[in-house]
């Protein structure tokens, strides 16, 4: 067998060997999507399964406002300490007649 035949058949060997490896995840990937699906026609199909998920993401919703609110907030008081501290200098100034 020359080098070139030798070569190509090992390519070949990759190849294939690729192949079933993507052809394994897929499958997997595809279980893993069934298996979602499956559980969300659960979820809808229990009375209020529907008004539980709106539920769910109006959480979401309420939890990520809440999370920026605390950061204004947190720049806030920031902001707030730096003026009571620029006051405070001042006072301190005026006090010494500087």
């Amino acid at each position: 067998m020359s080098d070139n035949a030798q070569a190509d058949n090992h390519a070949v060997k990759e190849l294939d060997t690729l192949v079933r490896h993507l052809a394994d995840e897929l499958a997997a990937f595809r279980r893993r999507a069934l298996t979602a699906e499956s559980r969300l026609k659960e979820v809808e199909s229990h009375e209020g399964g529907a008004m539980a998920l709106d539920l769910s993401a109006r959480v979401n919703q309420l939890e990520e406002e809440n999370e920026k609110l605390r950061v204004r907030l947190d720049d806030a008081a920031a902001r707030t300490r730096q003026m009571l501290d620029r006051v405070r200098f001042l006072r301190q100034q005026a006090q010494t007649g500087g």
